[in-house]
């Protein structure tokens, strides 16, 4: 079991890689989607780069059951936003992952966020 939670937490680490890298390099649209989005302004600027940090303590399992904690908390609280804009009848781009992910909000991205919710749980309870 615990080579599975391994995965599950290399896995979700290169996520938050992923997402956070392609969100700084989409550079001056990354704020603009995400105000679309409606993200909190203060986060803005941060997210990127904490979802980096996330990602690589992921990978290279650094206090992994805290890192799958934190990442589990932060994929609720992700979720949380795209089903409020979903229930306001708002599709605003995603802005997940930069300009890689520029389809309206629709219900694929709260399923696609309970797949990473999954590997969270994994990775914390592996």
């Amino acid at each position: 079991m615990a080579a599975v939670g391994l995965v599950a937490s290399i896995l979700l680490g290169l996520v938050f890689l992923v997402s956070g890298g392609s969100k700084v390099a989409a550079g001056a649209a990354w704020p603009e989607q995400a105000r679309e989005l409606r993200a909190p302004s203060f986060a803005v600027p941060l997210l990127p780069w904490f979802e980096i940090l996330l990602g690589a303590v992921l990978v290279v399992q650094l206090a992994p059951v805290l890192a799958a904690a934190v990442a589990l908390v932060v994929l609720i609280g992700f979720t949380g936003l795209i089903v409020r804009r979903l229930a306001q009848g708002q599709h605003p781009p995603c802005a997940c992952f930069g300009t890689w992910s520029t389809k309206p909000l629709a219900v694929g991205h709260v399923v696609r966020n309970v797949g990473f919710m999954v590997l969270a749980v994994v990775a914390l309870l592996s």
